[in-house]
């Protein structure tokens, strides 16, 4: 199967669903504080190094306290499924998800909904990686030839390093990745992970987010003599804002526009660089919703 044939696919995907699960309006009422506003917790998954994660998230909640006037709390995920639970659970209202994480957080609380996006997340990718050792190079066509290599997701939870380069192995290739690398991939837990096992020889064969990628490249912090891009997947949406439905009801009507503009006002590159991503754009439930059929079709919902 060619990647035009499955981006076609995909675009079907996505203007399918007219019904979508987590988009509609929620039932639930909750008390707001004592008339001083609460703090508000928010999260992101943690796609890449932790402690860079805590120092830039943290900046972005020192800049939407002081545009909404309400004070915000970044609060460190310990995985991908944490991050889920943790807005299950309304220990958190507000958190930066992948196409994945976001499809399972508003098919667990009703009423949620995607509020922005990365100017890159409507069209992502993600890259498979090769050591130089496997002789592999860039190719439009998918690499059959890593049948039977040694190969790692990233998180178990990961669109761009788990579902979506699962959907296309299994769609190309007609097996499951356990069929076709001969032996269960492994799962590398985040991105910079998976980059580190693929230059360092561990692993063969990988995928990772090309946004992280691009950018530790761009940083120096990758030798491209030794781990390189052997195949980009067909784009798929990805990242995004999901405000939980309890906002409105804690800080005012019309709280969730606003911390929707505040988010898409953001302009200083060093806080953009929390993402990463150029700008932040305006995002609904319907962006997402041919990643969520995929999510849905092989049992991650």
């Amino acid at each position: 199967m060619t990647a035009k044939s499955l981006r076609a696919g995909l675009a079907t995907l996505t203007m399918s669903g007219l019904v979508l699960t987590g988009c509609n309006p929620s039932d639930q009422a909750t008390t707001g504080g004592d008339g001083t506003p609460p703090v508000l917790r928010f999260s992101a998954i943690p796609d890449q190094n932790q402690t860079e994660l805590r120092e830039k998230f943290t900046a972005i909640a020192q800049h939407l306290s002081g545009e909404l006037g309400v004070p915000f709390e970044y609060v460190p995920a310990a995985d991908y499924r944490a991050s889920v639970q943790m807005f299950r659970n309304g220990d958190i209202h507000l958190a930066w998800f992948g196409g994945l994480t976001g499809a399972q957080a508003r098919n667990a609380v009703p009423g949620a909904r995607a509020i922005a996006q990365g100017d890159s997340d409507p069209l992502y990718f993600s890259y498979f990686l090769a050591h130089r050792d496997t002789g592999l190079e860039e190719s439009d066509e998918f690499p059959m030839e890593i049948a039977g290599m040694s190969f790692t997701f990233g998180s178990e939870s990961s669109t761009s390093g788990r579902l979506m380069p699962e959907y296309f192995i299994r769609e190309i290739t007609g097996k499951t990745p356990a069929e076709f690398f001969e032996q269960q991939p492994g799962f590398s837990g985040d991105h910079t992970k998976t980059i580190e096992l693929v230059s360092t020889g561990q692993i063969q064969v990988a995928v990772v987010a090309y946004t992280l990628y691009d950018r530790m490249v761009e940083d120096g912090l990758i030798d491209t003599d030794l781990v390189r891009v052997i195949w980009r997947t067909p784009d798929y949406a990805n990242y995004n804002f999901t405000a939980h439905p309890e906002l409105d009801e804690i800080y005012g009507e019309g709280f969730i526009e606003r911390l929707a503009e505040a988010l898409i006002a953001i302009d200083d590159p060093e806080l953009l660089s929390a993402f990463p991503r150029g700008a932040i754009i305006p995002a609904k439930c319907e962006d997402f919703e041919g990643t969520r059929i995929v999510a849905e079709d092989l049992g991650f919902l």
